[in-house]
């Protein structure tokens, strides 16, 4: 299969690697290819240069976003940070029309000025925007009428996300949502192929809201454990 992952973040790095392993083609979008590759410093999250990482990973090509999501042969997996997803993938509704797009992405807004900030060993804990009464997967599926929006993977780090057993065995859930059953049943594939044997669908998309807002709970328990501390969580039934 011919997927494409859009951005070249950690969690990004994670699936390329992942699916690579897999067998199959990857492509990778950025928004300015010359110069994702021109980076020398790692970025906000301590990530190496990404130059870096397709030297570790040969055959692996870097497009646009455009260009990589047409290479696409039906499924694209988005990166792209939470902040500027919405206007990233606008731009490229064409090359998203008749896809199935997995959205992890959460809408953080970095570095708030609220009146009670929430400190963490990382610094202020960013917010959610939208929140509530809204969602980003629901505003990327109102901007991409066309493209077949599932949440998921957003309520686990990618690199658990790619690798369940990683943790107990990989005795822990995963969750998706999206309108439509068949699209939803697709990206259950792909998590089979990722080794989750415990994924429960949510339903409609407008359950989102709570996969994003699970966000500061997973924070808070990474909290508690150690920063670092990777685990899963379990809808025992």
């Amino acid at each position: 299969m011919k997927v494409a992952v859009l951005g070249t973040g950690g969690g990004a790095r994670a699936h390329i690697a992942k699916l690579v392993e897999l067998g199959h083609e990857v492509h990778v979008g950025t928004r300015d290819p010359q110069a994702t590759l021109a980076r020398t410093e790692p970025d906000m999250m301590g990530t190496p240069p990404f130059k870096q990482f397709l030297a570790d990973h040969p055959g692996i090509e870097l497009h646009t976003f455009g260009d990589a999501a047409a290479a696409s042969d039906g499924l694209v997996i988005n990166g792209i940070d939470g902040h500027n997803a919405v206007a990233a993938l606008s731009a490229i509704a064409d090359r998203l029309a008749g896809k199935t797009l997995i959205d992890y992405a959460v809408p953080y807004i970095y570095n708030p000025d609220i009146e009670r900030p929430w400190p963490t060993p990382w610094g202020v804990n960013p917010i959610l925007d939208p929140c509530d009464s809204d969602s980003l997967g629901e505003q990327i599926q109102r901007a991409l009428p066309r493209t077949k929006v599932v949440k998921a993977f957003v309520t686990q780090e990618q690199a658990t996300v790619v690798d369940p057993q990683a943790i107990g065995g990989g005795d822990h859930t995963m969750f998706v949502a999206g309108e439509d059953d068949d699209t939803k049943q697709q990206v259950t594939d792909l998590l089979k192929e990722y080794g989750w044997t415990d994924v429960l669908d949510l339903g409609s998309l407008i359950a989102a809201r709570a996969m994003e807002m699970y966000a500061h709970m997973h924070g808070a328990i990474g909290i508690a454990l150690g920063f670092g501390t990777h685990f899963g969580i379990k809808v025992v039934r």
